[in-house]
This record gives structure tokens, C-alpha cells and sequence, in this order.
């Protein structure tokens, strides 16, 4: 039996709206589909304010700008992350200083945090790896002690929550993505949640490349001009018709993904009692949208065998990140020299196994059945 490691959820919809936008003759950013969809995430994420980007990476440059980030400034990110993370503050002339993270979530340590903090960090980006949040109580603590901003990196994390509230929307800034690997996508997409109503109107001003063209269109002045940085971070109307069918499911997408989640953990927790595998964790608080089941094993020539058991077996699994502070950028700008051991350790044994809206379970057993054939042979 094949099982991919991941297959795009389709509504139904997304052909029809994205020929109405086609006839609609509005086909750049700034249309009844974008407003559809920054109203559906605004109120999914309980955020103040969520401006629709063309990716999530797009949104943390918008949120490096908006806090001024500048050349000699430190943001804290987890080491274990896309290179998204790091590019938008390393953009504007900061450095990455980076953290080791928690084995089980692979999230970023928070209790690693605080001696990284010098006179020059200016941010904390956490990283909400598989769509299960960081420990933001602890977080959100330090930076305001520290008179810090939080920019929250969670691209994997839409509909996710911690403590009932959205991943997001927690900190300063937060960023989603809406990239194909994704629960909810739009090919390429994402969206910066503004979580402090005083950067609201300057975040528009950004993604409308600098101009003041937001107030135009409010009718608010009657020629707009460049009053800032930015750039064009509007996706066009195509992709937001796409999103906008997308996200009428994304309950249903989200509860399907759980659901799969729940049935590795209950179905591979034997393995776990038997100390062959470890599993992915879910901390109290946490409420997550099934974006990544991981397992990991011993030593990293297990996991590298167990992976090519299984896609002998038509089962295709993945690892994830290289640890960016042992990436020859990283030793570009000279922030690579300390060891992160979990980091480490965790890059090279973990496994991501296929999960999708529409796996099923006969296909989630034969994932199970062969992981467990592979550690009686």
C-alpha cells in the first residue's frame, strides 16, 4: 500500500471563486477575496488585525520592519526552524542568536532564553513547531521584563492554540503560512497577524510598498504618496479566492488532521513503552491542528534505516530542518561556534510520518505495522 507523506486538502470550491475573481476583471491584491479572508482569519485568530501576505515569509519582513529592526540588533530564534525565520531580521542587518530546543516538541527552550538576552536583543522569535505552541506564558513574561518584542513564527500553526488563544496572536507580531505544505493553503500565501493597534495602520503602509494608499482607498485623502519602507507583499486576487474556499474548511481539515494524530499516538505508544521510539508531545495547554506527527529513534543510523524500510515499503517519510547554526550562513556571520545539543541530536533521529485531511486509517495502519515490523526484524 503507498502512502505519500502529504497531499493537498481541496474543498471543492476553489475553481469556482477563483472564476469569479477572473471575471470580476480585479485581479491584483486588494480584492472582495482578500477581504474575505483577512475577516475569516481576524476572527479565526481572535488577533487584532491580520493583513493577508504572499507568504509567511513576506510577514516576517513586514514584522522586522515594523519594529525597526537594524544593523547590530539581536533577535533569540530557535535553531531548529526554517531559514524564513531568520532571513527577515538577518535582512535588516541583525544577527540570529540562537537556542536549543525542547526534545518534546522540538520547540524552542524557554528556559534557555534568558541568558542569551544582551543590551542589543531587540526580539524573541519563537517558532510553533508542528502547529503546537511554545510555552508563551514564559516567554511573553521575560520579553516584558526585558522590554522586549515578541514576533510570533507561527506558519504552521493556524487554527492552534495555547491557553485558548490562537497561535499568533499572542505575542507583538505573529505570521502564518498558508504554503501547500500546509493545513490550509493557497499555493503560496500567509498573513501577518498585528496584535498592537498601534502598528495597524503603519503595517499597511508597509505591504502597500511604503505608500500611504490605504487612506486612499478610505477615501481619506485623494493622492496617495511614499511615507515608509515596504514592499509588495499583497498576493493577487487568484490566490485569495483559492484561500477563501480553503478556509471555509478549515475546521473540517483541521479535525480530520487531528484525529490522524491521535490515532499514531495511540497506535505507536506500545513502541514507546518498549523504548524503541520516541513520540511527539502534546503539553498541557496546548490545543494543536495535526500538522506534524514525529517519532524518533535511538541513533541517527536507525533512523536513517527505519526510513528506508519504509519507502521500500511505499510508506515515504521525511526528516525536517538542518540546525541552522551549523549552516554555512550561519558561519558567514559568525553565529555558529555554540552547541545546541538537542538540536543536534533531534535533527538527525527524527522521522515526519505522512499525515493528511485525507488519510485513512487503513493507510495509517499499514504506517504503524511497518514501523513495528522494522524493530522485529
Amino acid at each position: 500500500m503507498r502512502v505519500d507523506f502529504n497531499k493537498i486538502p481541496i474543498s471543492g470550491a476553489e475553481i469556482d471563486y477563483m472564476r469569479k475573481a477572473i471575471d470580476s476583471g480585479h485581479l491584483q491584491g486588494g480584492g472582495e477575496f482578500m477581504k474575505i479572508c483577512e475577516d475569516s482569519i481576524r476572527k479565526t485568530s481572535g488577533s487584532h488585525c491580520a493583513l493577508l501576505t504572499t507568504s509567511c515569509s513576506s510577514a516576517l519582513d513586514m514584522a522586522a520592519l515594523l519594529l525597526n529592526i537594524k544593523e547590530g540588533d539581536e533577535v533569540i530564534v530557535p535553531t531548529f526552524t526554517f531559514v524564513s525565520t531568520v532571513n527577515a531580521f538577518v535582512l535588516r542587518g541583525a544577527k540570529p542568536v540562537f537556542a536549543d530546543v525542547r526534545p518534546d516538541t522540538l520547540n524552542i527552550d524557554e528556559s534557555k532564553i534568558e541568558e542569551l538576552i544582551t543590551s542589543k536583543t531587540r526580539a524573541i522569535a519563537p517558532v510553533h513547531y508542528a502547529g503546537v505552541s511554545c510555552e508563551m506564558d514564559a516567554i511573553c513574561g521575560i520579553a516584558h521584563r526585558r522590554g522586549i518584542a515578541v514576533v510570533e513564527d507561527a506558519a504552521q500553526g493556524f487554527m492552534s492554540y495555547y491557553k485558548g488563544r490562537h497561535l499568533g496572536s499572542i505575542g507583538t507580531l505573529g505570521a502564518l503560512s498558508f504554503h501547500s505544505t500546509k493545513n490550509v493553503i493557497a499555493g503560496e500565501g500567509g498573513a501577518i497577524l498585528v496584535n498592537d493597534p498601534s502598528m495597524e495602520e503603519r503595517a499597511n503602509f508597509i505591504r502597500e510598498k511604503g505608500t500611504n494608499r490605504i487612506q486612499f482607498v478610505r477615501g481619506k485623502i485623494d493622492k496617495y504618496t511614499w511615507v515608509d519602507y515596504g514592499s509588495s507583499f499583497i498576493p493577487s486576487e487568484l490566490l485569495a479566492a483559492f484561500l477563501a474556499a480553503q478556509l471555509e474548511k478549515a475546521e473540517d481539515f483541521t479535525r480530520a488532521r487531528v484525529e490522524a494524530w491521535n490515532y499514531y499516538a495511540k497506535n505507536l505508544s506500545e513502541l514507546e513503552r518498549e523504548g524503541k521510539i520516541f513520540l511527539c508531545k502534546l503539553p498541557d495547554g496546548c490545543v494543536q491542528n495535526g500538522h506534524i506527527y514525529f517519532i524518533s529513534t535511538d541513533t541517527p543510523q536507525r533512523a536513517s534505516q527505519l526510513a528506508e524500510f519504509l519507502k521500500a515499503r511505499e510508506v515515504f517519510v521525511n526528516s525536517h530542518y538542518a540546525p541552522l547554526h551549523m549552516c554555512p550562513m550561519a558561519e558567514k556571520l559568525g553565529c555558529s561556534g555554540r552547541p545546541l545539543p538537542v538540536a543536534e541530536k533531534m535533527a538527525k533521529t527524527m522521522l515526519r510520518l505522512p499525515i493528511y485531511s485525507a488519510i485513512s486509517r487503513d493507510q495509517q495502519d499499514w504506517v504503524c505495522e511497518s514501523i513495528r515490523d522494522f524493530f522485529k526484524a
